[in-house]
């Protein structure tokens, strides 16, 4: 194991790992708490990894986060729009999105498949020497984590965060007490598309480069990553399922480390990702099968001793 894990292996899965746990964020505030499956999120990824790199390459590399929000803001209001104002499913509007936003996203990279940073500044050349050649990138992403997380741990204990909250657990009861639903919605997809593309915006600059299929896929990286956390953390509060975000996507990536140290060919990473997350997903179920298994036994066992 301490072969398959060297400390640049370690370091270069912890900087993904923060990076990607932004969308497990998202996630978690769409799919755990508003109950939308968001199927856009892929789209949303490289669009603002595509509208961050546009803003670095003009000089521009921290203003690039916030344009990267900016957008992945526009991409949740039309998430939120086809199914609050048109009555779409969300799993429907997810998909129209999604494929939409492939067309946005070439357009937005000049209609070139790929886009090259290595000329520019990013973020993290700009923080190199706030914390060592070894750590800025781990320092920088760790930081703009910590502060999403407790912004967003702040937002869902307001008022209008805690209208969120209760529209994901009974839309009727929300719509009873003189709340609109539909706004909520919009809301709480909007703030989850600004953190998705703040993440596809971070590993553009991570990277130095932006691809037009660099988001295939990210939904399920982030749904693993999300359920992982769950299992091993809980999800009793707000802080542990955002800390079991975070630490599921950095396990998930400590998972697809190993794999690329075991030599997995790079056309089977899809389908490593793939039992990654069957695994996660079945995980709660085969433990409480266990649990009923080890109940049942018991009972039978003590059964077998009274008489």
């Amino acid at each position: 194991m301490a072969s398959l894990l060297s400390f640049p292996v370690i370091i270069s899965a912890l900087e993904l790992g923060c990076i990607y746990a932004l969308v497990a964020l998202a996630l978690f505030l769409s799919y755990s708490i508003l109950n939308i499956a968001d199927l856009s999120t892929d789209g949303c990824f490289t669009l603002g990894c595509a509208v961050g790199a546009q803003v670095a390459i003009m000089g521009h590399p921290i203003l690039a986060l916030f344009a990267a929000m900016a957008a992945g803001v526009c991409s949740g209001y039309i998430m939120a729009f086809l199914q609050t104002k048109l009555g779409v499913e969300s799993i429907l509007a997810g998909i129209i999105v999604n494929t939409g936003l492939y067309t946005v996203n070439l357009a937005a990279m000049g209609f070139s498949s790929n886009l090259s940073l290595f000329k520019c500044e990013t973020v993290y050349s700009l923080g190199k020497g706030l914390f060592g050649a070894t750590w800025y990138k781990l320092g920088i992403s760790a930081v703009i984590v910590v502060i999403v997380c407790l912004l967003l741990k702040w937002f869902l204990g307001t008022r209008l965060g805690l209208s969120i909250r209760a529209t994901g657990d009974n839309e009727d009861m929300v719509r009873a007490s003189s709340i609109n639903p539909g706004f909520t919605v919009t809301v709480g997809l909007c703030v989850s598309g600004a953190m998705t593309a703040l993440s596809g915006c971070l590993i553009g600059q991570y990277q130095k480069s932006c691809d037009i299929n660099l988001g295939t896929g990210m939904v399920t990286i982030a749904l693993a990553s999300l359920i992982i956390g769950e299992t091993l953390v809980g999800k009793r509060t707000v802080t542990r399922r955002m800390i079991g975000a975070v630490l599921g996507s950095c396990l998930y990536r400590f998972a697809i480390a190993i794999a690329l140290r075991l030599h997995v060919p790079a056309e089977c990473l899809k389908l490593v990702s793939s039992v990654i997350v069957a695994v996660a997903i079945a995980a709660p179920y085969i433990k409480s099968r266990a649990a009923f298994q080890r109940k049942k036994m018991a009972a039978a066992k003590g059964g077998n001793t009274s008489c």
